[in-house]
């Protein structure tokens, strides 16, 4: 059976590399506005199955993972993509001291198989920075601009942090691969074969 990835993100096209099986990525292009009231977890959770739906319905012979991630400083306010310099200053400066909340779903969709729906939430703890190494790092780290909570922990990122706790910590990236590959075995898929 053919393996789609319905994400254009070359993060999660990393990480699922990393199985090493053959996958085509197919961009799910889905809106990603919150519903009123939908809390942060659940959004994810929406959001990773509407990707997967959308893409099978253009590929119905395919498995397709759809994934979302949404993260919450505090658990209470949403953290995005920063997409300005302004705004990553602004993020880290909020999270100095803090901690920040992802939640990333994971949805597995294939003609005639139960659907597959997971969540893994990552705690991140930012230690207290100052404003002259959070200007350093996004100096040093321009992708941590088109990050949530612009701290690539895969990069330089991780000296901001001063911990990281998760049952699959590939899930703070964009993709729980610990889970993927539970949820791919149990579909048949020998990854060590």
């Amino acid at each position: 059976m053919k393996l789609i990835l319905a994400s254009a993100s070359p993060w999660r096209r990393e990480l699922l590399s990393r199985l090493e099986i053959p996958f085509a990525c197919v961009n799910a292009d889905v809106d990603e506005s919150p519903q009123p009231g939908e809390s942060p977890r659940a959004l994810a959770r929406r959001l990773a199955a509407l990707k997967a739906d959308t893409v099978l319905a253009r590929h119905p012979d395919a498995l397709v993972i759809g994934s979302d991630q949404v993260g919450t400083l505090d658990g209470h306010t949403p953290v995005g993509k920063p997409g300005t310099l302004e705004r990553a200053v602004a993020q880290l400066q909020a999270a100095s001291g803090r901690s920040m909340h992802f939640h990333t779903a994971l949805a597995l969709r294939a003609a005639g198989q139960p659907a597959i729906d997971d969540c893994v939430d990552v705690q991140v703890r930012f230690r207290t920075l100052t404003a002259a190494e959070i200007r350093a790092y996004l100096a040093r780290d321009p992708d941590a601009l088109h990050c949530a909570g612009s701290a690539r922990c895969e990069g330089l990122g991780i000296s901001l942090l001063e911990a990281i706790h998760s049952d699959d910590p590939s899930a703070l990236i964009g993709l729980p691969l610990i889970r993927l590959a539970g949820h791919l075995r149990t579909l048949g898929f020998d990854l060590l074969g």
